[in-house]
């Protein structure tokens, strides 16, 4: 039994479900996508040196998701460009984005309340992929959850995990900025979502499919938007995990173990023989036997 269906929502998560996100949606994904490639040090002076790499790059902020999800089912990478109405209108985003005369184009869609709108619909557009790319997986693999849930989460997070191949078109390399070890929030909203509608498809989730991308996308629109609005880093699962990865997985040791220190210890002794002892201090005789002969110097 649908847990949704004592609420007055189905007809309306029915609705929102089935609404089409090309050509509005994808629109607003493209300017923001888009957006925060303008935003990366460099991506500017880039695009008049090589507007190519620039369109390169910004073909995979708005297409990477499409990409990475297909090399992982064995797909042609390249497929989703065979759509030439979407690549045609990520192209004339990217190049009002980066070439309007007077920055206009950039200046409209950057306006804080503009931009929030767009962030919203982005958001409407990346639960509609998790969705998409978990019931694809499912259909080929149909007891593979991990296939499931892995195709749905890079659907959702595909470009932030490409971030590493962009900054190389960019002529950047800081592995140090892996999206794996240093989630973002949609990263980590997108693995947890993609759990959820893998549950939902293998029937262990009560509710409708519809209802989840109802209701996933309201949070999703929530929690960015907000943080957005506020330039705010801080995740909204930072309190669960705060209380739930110290139990499961154990905190992490401000020291070293003993027997770090031990070894460590022992090949600097090695290594540093001990400094010599300080010289003994000089008796009262010497002292004044060299102030003497100071005083005679200068005589002298």
């Amino acid at each position: 039994m649908d847990l949704a269906e004592a609420l007055p929502l189905g007809e309306l998560a029915a609705a929102f479900a089935a609404l089409p996100v090309f050509p509005l949606f994808d629109t607003a994904y493209f300017i923001v996508s888009v957006l925060y490639l303008k935003y990366e040090p460099g991506a500017v002076e880039m695009s008049r040196k090589s507007p190519f790499a620039s369109w390169l790059c910004a073909m995979l902020h708005c297409f990477g998701s499409y990409i990475l999800a297909d090399l992982l089912l064995g797909e042609a990478p390249i497929g989703y460009f065979s759509h030439n109405s979407s690549v045609i209108l990520a192209t004339a985003v990217w190049y009002l984005i980066f070439f309007c005369p007077m920055n206009l184009f950039y200046k409209c869609v950057s306006f804080l309340p503009v931009k929030l709108v767009f962030v919203a619909m982005k958001e409407v557009v990346r639960v509609r992929k998790i969705a998409a790319g978990v019931h694809h997986a499912h259909h080929l693999y149909h007891h593979g959850w991990f296939v499931m849930m892995a195709t749905g989460w890079v659907k959702g997070s595909g470009v932030a995990l490409m971030s590493n191949f962009e900054q190389l078109l960019r002529g950047v390399w800081k592995p140090e900025t892996n999206e794996i070890l240093h989630m973002s929030f949609p990263t980590k909203a997108s693995l947890y979502g993609t759990v959820l509608f893998t549950l939902q498809q293998t029937h262990w989730l009560p509710i409708s499919e519809a209802n989840l991308i109802f209701f996933f996308t309201m949070f999703m629109i929530v929690c960015k938007v907000f943080m957005t609005a506020t330039h705010s880093h801080a995740s909204p699962f930072a309190p669960l995990e705060n209380l739930v990865c110290p139990v499961l997985f154990g905190s992490v040791s401000s020291g070293h173990p003993s027997h770090h220190h031990d070894h460590h210890g022992a090949s600097h002794e090695v290594s540093h023989p001990p400094p010599p002892p300080p010289p003994p201090a000089k008796s009262k005789e010497e002292l004044n036997e060299g102030t003497r002969k100071r005083k005679a110097k200068k005589a002298e």
